[in-house]
């Protein structure tokens, strides 16, 4: 085990970090912010994925204003605001051929659904 993987289990065992290959507990997806949280996760966790780079930019544009949504003190309007322009950037990208991408995509796209609609 190199050091790299012995301080990310380290870290993940201490919650230090997050694992980006699942989504956050839905325990609370009831709310706005929990629901904007795992938006922005599922973004997160394409950012190592092996992705076309023009998808790639998409969802790291998408990836930048979801993450801004679920982390700054906003209105729920805003949020909504923000999450609609996910919703685009989304739509731009094309599906990635790596099936645990296409997953968070999918799951990303559903996400921003559900919080419009909600």
């Amino acid at each position: 085990m190199t050091i790299a993987e012995i301080i990310t289990v380290l870290a993940t065992e201490h919650h230090l970090v997050t694992d980006r290959s699942t989504p956050p507990p839905s325990d609370d997806l009831e709310s706005l912010e929990a629901r904007t949280r795992a938006l922005a996760h599922r973004l997160e966790a394409t950012a190592e994925l092996p992705i076309d780079p023009t998808t790639n930019r998409w969802l790291g544009e998408a990836e930048a204003v979801a993450r801004d949504a679920a982390t700054s003190d906003l209105e729920a309007e805003i949020v909504r605001e923000r999450v609609k322009k996910v919703s685009g950037l989304l739509d731009e990208a094309d599906d990635p051929a790596h099936d645990e991408a296409r997953e968070h995509l999918e799951a990303a796209r559903r996400l921003c659904e559900d919080i419009l609609e909600w």
